[in-house]
């Protein structure tokens, strides 16, 4: 699972460890390496981060047989 906000981003894994990624930038999954090449070209844009996330999902579903392109994003408003 990765876990982000606007200082860190983080991924959990299911053996409990916490990694924290180079560039700010994760990719996790079958699709994990499309996705993580297109968030990196991305992530200099003016996008948001859930614009890139939805926008490197969808490069990776094209790519990768294994990933499709229903994507679910959680996430919880801004504290003020």
């Amino acid at each position: 699972m990765i876990v982000a906000d606007k200082t860190a981003t983080l991924v959990l894994t299911g053996t409990g460890d916490v990694l924290e990624p180079e560039h700010h930038v994760m990719g996790i999954g079958s699709g994990g390496n499309y996705a993580l090449a297109a968030a990196r070209a991305l992530v200099e844009t003016d996008f948001s981060a859930e614009d890139i996330a939805r926008k490197s999902m969808a490069i990776a579903a094209d790519i990768c047989v294994y990933t499709n392109n229903n994507i679910v994003i959680e996430s919880l408003p801004s504290a003020a």
